[in-house]
């Protein structure tokens, strides 16, 4: 068994307020969390506007598994225009 953490420095371009930000968040956490099994949170700049650093975490049988469902959702990320992705963080326990 392993843990999965993945971090993604997100860019929200058409954000204009916190109120825009928070909004576009939502709608990402609720397409993730009815399609896979992971947990997420908004880790950093919280009080940035433009700018969130989102965690993602999930336990799988392997690190293959677990790879490929943190792939498919930084795949989504990177197809959704609202965001463009900045940097990205693995770790594993």
């Amino acid at each position: 068994m392993i843990i999965a953490f993945r971090s993604l420095d997100i860019f929200i371009g058409e954000s204009h307020s916190l109120k825009e930000k928070r909004q576009v968040l939502r709608r990402i956490k609720d397409i993730i969390k009815s399609r896979f099994n992971v947990s997420f949170a908004e880790i950093d700049f919280q009080d940035k506007w433009q700018r969130s650093k989102l965690g993602l975490v999930t336990i799988a049988m392997d690190r293959l598994d677990a790879d490929k469902r943190l792939d498919t959702i930084q795949k989504i990320l990177e197809e959704d225009d609202r965001v463009s992705i900045l940097d990205i963080e693995r770790e594993y326990l």
